[in-house]
C-alpha cells in the first residue's frame, strides 16, 4: 500500500460507513428491492475492475442460451447514449460500450441491453420481448435495487477481498462483508497448477457460510490471434514483431502470453477511448508490424487501426476442477424458476 493510499484511509473509513448504511437500508426493504417474474444472474465483484466479469458473463451464455432465451444487461460504461438500448443491426460500439457491443458481435441468439438503471432495464427487456427466459447481469453486484436469487461474485487469485481495503485506502467497492450476498464465489485467473491444498486454504480465508459455494479458474487464451481478414496460430508468430496493446484494468497476464523481451507492450486504462495521438503512437511503435490486442480492446481500435496490421487474441474462463457441478448449479436454477413460473397461481 502507498503513502497516498495510507494517508486516505480516514475517507476510506467514510466511505465504509456510507456503503454500510445503505446496505442495511436496502437489507431492510427501507430503500425498496425489486424483484421479478424472469431468473437474474447477477456477475460482479467487490473491486474495482479487472476479476475476469466479461469471460465469465460469456461462458454463462455458453452455457445457457441455447437452452432459454437470454438477454444480457450492462451498464454500458463509456458509451456516449444515455438511458436504455437495445443493441440492433445498427448499433454501434459507442452507443453501448465495449463489452455489451463485444457480446452483440459474438452471439447472435441473444439480446443484449444497456442501461445504468437496472431495473428500468429489466423492465425494459421484459417489455419489449416478453419471450425471454433469463437475464445476466454484468457488473450488478453493487446495484441493490435489483434482488436476484443467483449472485455470482468474482475475486481474482492474486488480489482476494479479503486481503484488500475500502476505497480510496484499497481497491474495494462496499465492505468485505458484502461478499454474503453472493450464493457462488469464483476465484479467477489462478494459476494451471493451484493444488487442492492452497484451494482450501483460500477458501477458509475468504471465510464463506455454509451454503455459499466456491469454484476456481484460470484465463484460457486462444491458440490463434485474429484479425478482420485472417486468423493465425500463435506458434507461428514471430513475437518479437508485435506490439501489443492493452486498455484493460489489469494487462499483465495479457502481455505475459505474447510478449518477448524485444516485444513493445503499450499499456493504458481501462476502457480507453483512443484519441488521434495513441492511434499515432501505435502505429510508430508497430513501423509496419502486427498490432495484438484484447478482444475488448479490439472493439473499440477496429476502424481505427489498420485491418491488415490488428488482431486480437480470445481468451475463455476454464475452471481447474468442478465445471460439470458449477454447469449444473447454473441449469438447476434456470429450470427450477421455470418450473415455479409454470405452476398456476392463485
Amino acid at each position: 500500500m502507498n503513502l497516498i493510499r495510507k494517508i486516505l484511509f480516514p475517507f476510506a473509513v467514510l466511505y465504509g460507513w456510507i456503503t454500510e448504511v445503505r446496505n442495511v437500508l436496502y437489507h431492510y426493504n427501507i430503500l425498496k428491492r425489486h424483484t421479478f417474474s424472469i431468473p437474474l444472474i447477477v456477475v460482479g465483484n467487490l473491486s474495482v475492475g479487472g476479476t475476469g466479469k466479461t469471460p465469465m458473463v460469456e461462458y454463462l451464455i455458453r452455457l445457457l442460451s441455447d437452452k432459454v432465451r437470454l438477454a444480457t444487461l450492462s451498464r454500458g460504461y463509456k458509451r456516449t447514449s444515455q438511458g436504455f438500448i437495445l443493441a440492433d443491426q445498427h448499433t454501434k460500439m459507442t452507443d453501448i460500450g465495449d463489452e455489451p457491443f463485444q457480446y452483440h458481435q459474438k452471439f447472435s441468439g441473444i439480446s443484449v441491453a444497456v442501461d445504468a438503471n437496472r431495473v428500468n432495464g429489466i423492465e425494459q427487456l421484459q417489455l419489449l420481448k416478453p419471450d425471454l427466459e433469463l437475464i445476466v447481469l454484468d457488473d450488478a453486484f453493487q446495484h441493490l435495487p435489483v434482488k436476484a436469487a443467483m449472485n455470482i461474485l468474482l475475486t481474482t487469485y492474486s488480489e482476494l477481498y479479503c486481503d484488500d481495503w475500502l476505497l480510496p485506502t484499497g481497491n474495494l467497492r462496499e465492505s468485505r462483508k458484502g461478499a454474503q450476498r453472493a450464493q457462488i464465489v469464483v476465484v479467477t485467473k489462478c494459476p494451471k497448477n493451484l493444488s487442492v491444498l492452497e484451494q482450501k486454504r483460500i477458501e477458509q480465508r475468504l471465510k464463506l457460510t455454509g451454503d455459499q459455494k466456491i469454484f476456481f479458474t484460470y484465463i484460457e487464451f486462444a491458440a490463434e490471434v485474429f484479425s478482420q481478414k485472417e486468423k493465425i496460430s500463435v506458434s507461428l508468430i514471430d513475437r518479437s514483431q508485435l506490439v501489443l496493446v492493452a486498455g484493460i484494468a489489469k494487462p499483465k497476464t495479457f502481455f505475459e502470453q505474447l510478449k518477448t523481451e524485444d516485444t513493445v507492450c503499450m499499456s493504458f486504462p481501462d476502457h480507453h477511448a483512443f484519441n488521434d495521438r495513441d492511434l499515432q503512437l501505435i502505429l510508430k511503435n508497430a513501423a509496419g508490424k502486427k498490432i495484438v490486442t484484447t478482444e475488448k480492446d479490439y472493439m473499440r481500435l477496429q476502424g481505427l487501426l489498420p485491418d491488415e496490421q490488428l488482431y486480437y487474441l480470445p481468451i475463455q474462463t476454464a475452471f481447474l476442477a468442478n465445471a460439470d457441478r458449477f454447469d449444473q448449479i447454473l441449469l438447476n436454477y434456470v429450470e427450477q424458476d421455470s418450473r415455479n413460473r409454470s405452476i398456476p397461481q392463485g
